[in-house]
C-alpha cells in the first residue's frame, strides 16, 4: 500500500487543478484569459510536478492529462443515443429560399421563421458524452449511427472540458451529449505539412484531412502533438433541461465550459441570413481556420422537434454551401466502368491538376445524359470541380479552348467488361449490362460484401478480388467462405502466413448481426440505413424473403420502388442460392429480437401524429435503445400505438383492431423517463 499523501499536498493539487480548468475556461471559451501565459505555464509546472512527485494525486480529470495516455490497440465503436446526421446542401439564394419556404409549408404558418446562422466548419465532427458533469465517452461521427471511440484522443484538446462548469447554471444535466466539430488552424496546418516534409513523410492534403488523421492515431500521445481545436454546435440527449431556442442552449453549453463559434449569428430572418452569408465569404480568407459555407438552423426547437427529419437530413437546418474551388484542365479520355448494379458509369481521365490542395485526375461524369447535356468531349479543356469538396466532377467545357480535334463520346452499346448487350431502360439515365455474371458486377459485389459496413473482412483488398474472380475462384460473394489456404497462397503477392491470416478474418466475419447481412447482399436501393429499418422490422430472413411489396411499402421509410427491388432480389433463384450457400457455409445472422433486453424488449409499437417531447426519429431510436421495435404500419402483431397531434389513420385502425393506445405522457413512462422539465437559465 503507498503512503497517504499529507492533506496539505492533496489540497495544494486541487486548488492548481481547479485554477487551471477555470483559466482554461476563460481563454478558450470566454477569450477572456485573467492572467498572462507565463503564469498559466508556472501553474501548470507547478501541478506536473506534484503529480510526478505524488503519483496517487494522478487523475484522468487533471489538466495535465491532455498530454496523451498510452497507444491503443483498436478503436472501438460506440452508438449515438440520436443519429448524428448528414444535412442538406444549398448552393444559391433560391435553394435557401426554396428552404424557407419548405419550412413554412410544413410548419403551416406564413409568419416569418426565426433562425440562427452558424459557420459551417470544414473539420470533422464529434460526440463527447458527460455524465454528472464529468466527460466518459468521445466518438467521431462514423456512418452516423455509430462511431469510433476516441475519449483519449480528445481528452488532448485544450478546449475540450473535463468537468463542466457551474458558474453559469449551478443544476448541471445527468447526461448530456454535446456535439462538435473539431479542426486544425491553417497557420499551424502549413507548420505541420512543412515539419512533415522535412521528416520526409507525406504532406496532408488539406486541414481537415490533418484533423482527421490525427484524431485517428492510436497514439494520443501524437494526437497531444497536433494542435487541434474544437467549436461545440448542438447537443444529443440532454437531461433536466427543456430548452426553447437553439440560441439558449448554445448559450448554456458557453455557460458549462463548452466553445462556441463567436461568429454565430442568433435569432435572425432568412434575408438576413442570406446577407450574412456573403459577409462570411468575404471572410472566409481572413479567418484562421477553413469554413465552407454557413448553416442555418430554425432557432425554435420546438418546431425543430415537430419538423423532425428525413432518412439522412434534418428538415430544420441546411447547410449553404460556398462555391466549390475550381480548376481548368484537359479531358483526355472518357473511360466506362461497371458497378455491381451492372451501371455503365462512365468517368473522365483528366490531365492530373490539384483542386483544393488535391490532385485530381479522375472525376465522375455520371451518364450519358450528362455528357451530351454538358457536350463533353474527348480532349476538351474542362472546368474542375471537387463537388461538395469531396467528389471531382467536371462543371462545364471551356468552349473557347476547342481546336477542332476533340472526339464526341458515345456509350458503348456492349459492356466494355464482358461484351453482352446494355440496355436502358424508359425513364431511367442509367444504361446497363445485363449480365449478372459479368466480372465486373461481381467484384464489385464481392468488394461491397466484405466492406466496412457489412462483413467488414479484414485483409480482403480490391487487387485481391480481382486476382480471384480473374482466376476463376469466385464466382459469387457465397464462395468466399470455401476458399482455403492452399489457393489463397497461391495468389500474387500472397504466401502461407497473409493467406492464414485472411482465412482467419473470413471464419471470424461469419457471425453478423441481421441488418449487416441484409446491407452485404447488395440490394439495390438498400443501403445501410433502410437495412436497418428491415431488421426492425422483420424477425429473420425467411419471413423477409417472402413479405409481398405491399407490406414491405407499410414499412417506414421503405417505398414502392425499394420494396419492389427487395421483392425482385428475393424472387431471383441465383440470390436465393447464395444465401443458402452462405447459411450452409456457416454465417450465422445474429437476430436483433434474439439479444434485445430492456423495458420495451419484444414489443412492437407504431407512431401517429407529431410528437411533443421527440422528433419521430428520437423516438423511434429511444424505442430501440430500450428493446422495442417500430412497425411502419398498425397489424394484429402491433402492442402500443404511440398517438401525438394531429393522428393520422393508424389511430383508426389501432381502434378497429383493439391495439393499446398511449398518449405521449404514457410513453415517456414507459421509456423511464421523467416528465419535460420547464426551461432553465435559457
Amino acid at each position: 500500500m503507498p503512503d497517504p499523501v499529507d492533506p496539505a499536498i492533496v489540497k495544494k493539487a486541487e486548488e492548481l487543478r481547479s485554477a487551471l480548468h477555470r483559466h482554461n475556461y476563460r481563454y478558450y471559451v470566454l477569450d477572456d484569459p485573467e492572467i498572462s501565459d507565463a503564469e498559466y505555464d508556472r501553474l501548470m509546472q507547478a501541478l506536473i510536478k506534484l503529480e510526478r512527485d505524488y503519483p496517487a494525486l494522478v487523475s484522468p480529470d487533471s489538466p495535465t492529462a491532455r498530454v496523451g495516455a498510452p497507444p491503443l490497440a483498436k478503436f472501438d465503436t460506440i452508438a449515438h443515443t440520436l443519429p448524428m446526421l448528414s444535412l442538406d446542401n444549398g448552393f444559391s439564394d433560391a435553394d435557401i429560399l426554396e428552404f424557407d419556404n419548405r419550412v413554412k409549408r410544413f410548419l403551416k404558418t406564413q409568419e416569418e421563421i426565426i433562425y440562427t446562422a452558424e459557420p459551417k466548419m470544414d473539420g470533422v465532427a464529434v460526440e463527447l458524452v458527460y455524465e454528472n458533469g464529468r466527460l466518459i465517452t468521445g466518438a467521431t461521427r462514423g456512418d452516423g449511427r455509430t462511431g469510433e471511440v476516441i475519449t483519449a484522443n480528445l481528452r488532448t484538446i485544450a478546449s475540450v472540458p473535463f468537468l463542466i462548469q457551474t458558474d453559469y447554471l449551478p443544476t448541471i444535466p445527468s447526461r448530456l451529449e454535446v456535439r462538435g466539430e473539431v479542426f486544425i488552424g491553417i497557420e499551424v496546418f502549413q507548420q505541420l505539412n512543412q515539419e512533415r516534409v522535412e521528416q520526409n513523410l507525406p504532406p496532408f492534403a488539406n486541414p481537415r484531412n490533418a484533423a482527421a488523421g490525427s484524431l485517428r492515431q492510436l497514439d494520443s500521445k501524437i494526437t497531444a502533438q497536433r494542435p487541434l481545436e474544437i467549436f461545440f454546435y448542438g447537443v444529443g440527449i440532454i437531461t433536466d433541461y427543456a430548452f426553447h431556442t437553439h440560441w439558449a442552449l448554445l448559450q448554456a453549453l458557453k455557460g458549462w465550459g463548452f466553445r462556441i463559434n463567436p461568429l454565430i449569428r442568433p435569432q435572425i430572418t432568412i434575408r438576413q441570413a442570406l446577407e450574412y452569408y456573403r459577409a462570411l465569404m468575404a471572410m472566409r480568407h481572413s479567418l484562421s481556420y477553413d469554413i465552407d459555407g454557413m448553416v442555418i438552423k430554425v432557432d425554435s426547437l420546438p418546431r425543430q422537434r415537430q419538423m423532425g427529419a428525413t432518412t439522412r437530413s434534418p428538415r430544420w437546418a441546411i447547410a449553404y454551401k460556398f462555391q466549390a474551388l475550381q480548376e481548368t484542365t484537359v479531358l483526355e479520355n472518357i473511360e466506362v466502368q461497371v458497378g455491381r448494379t451492372g451501371v455503365l458509369t462512365p468517368v473522365a481521365c483528366l490531365r492530373p491538376v490539384q483542386v483544393g490542395g488535391v490532385v485530381v485526375s479522375r472525376a465522375t461524369l455520371h451518364n450519358e445524359d450528362e455528357i451530351a447535356k454538358k457536350d463533353i468531349r474527348i480532349g476538351d479543356t474542362v472546368l474542375v470541380q471537387r463537388a461538395g469538396d469531396v467528389i471531382p466532377e467536371v462543371v462545364k467545357v471551356v468552349v473557347s479552348g476547342r481546336v477542332g480535334t476533340e472526339m464526341q463520346f458515345k456509350m458503348p452499346s456492349n459492356c466494355p467488361v464482358c461484351g453482352s448487350s446494355v440496355v436502358r431502360l424508359e425513364g431511367e439515365a442509367a444504361t446497363r449490362c445485363i449480365n449478372s455474371r459479368c466480372s465486373a458486377q461481381i467484384k464489385e459485389r464481392i468488394k461491397h460484401f466484405a466492406s466496412k459496413g457489412a462483413f467488414d473482412i479484414d485483409g480482403l483488398g480490391d487487387k485481391l478480388v480481382d486476382q480471384l474472380v480473374g482466376r476463376g475462384f469466385l464466382r459469387s460473394y457465397a464462395d468466399l467462405f470455401d476458399l482455403d489456404e492452399q489457393t489463397l497462397a497461391g495468389l500474387e503477392r500472397m504466401g502461407p502466413k497473409s493467406a492464414a491470416n485472411l482465412k482467419k478474418a473470413l471464419e471470424s466475419s461469419k457471425s453478423i448481426s441481421w441488418a449487416r447481412f441484409l446491407y452485404a447482399l447488395g440490394i439495390r436501393h438498400v443501403g445501410e440505413h433502410v437495412a436497418a429499418l428491415l431488421a426492425s422490422c422483420f424477425q429473420n430472413l425467411e419471413e423477409l424473403m417472402h413479405c409481398p411489396a405491399a407490406e414491405l411499402e407499410a414499412v417506414e421509410g421503405v417505398g414502392p420502388v425499394v420494396a419492389e427491388s427487395i421483392v425482385n432480389f428475393f424472387n431471383q433463384e441465383s440470390n436465393r442460392q447464395a444465401i443458402k450457400q452462405l447459411l450452409a457455409g456457416g454465417v450465422q445472422i445474429e437476430l436483433e429480437a434474439s439479444k434485445k433486453t430492456g423495458r420495451l424488449a419484444g414489443k412492437v409499437f407504431v407512431l401517429t401524429g407529431t410528437l411533443q417531447g421527440f422528433t419521430r426519429r428520437q423516438a423511434q431510436e429511444m424505442i430501440a435503445a430500450a428493446g422495442g421495435k417500430v412497425g411502419g404500419a398498425v397489424s394484429r402483431n402491433t402492442d402500443f400505438v404511440v398517438v401525438g397531434d394531429s393522428p393520422g389513420s393508424k389511430l383508426d385502425r389501432a381502434r378497429n383492431l383493439g391495439v393499446e393506445i398511449i398518449d405521449e405522457t404514457m410513453f415517456r413512462e414507459m421509456l423511464g423517463l421523467r416528465p419535460e422539465l420547464p426551461e432553465k437559465g435559457g
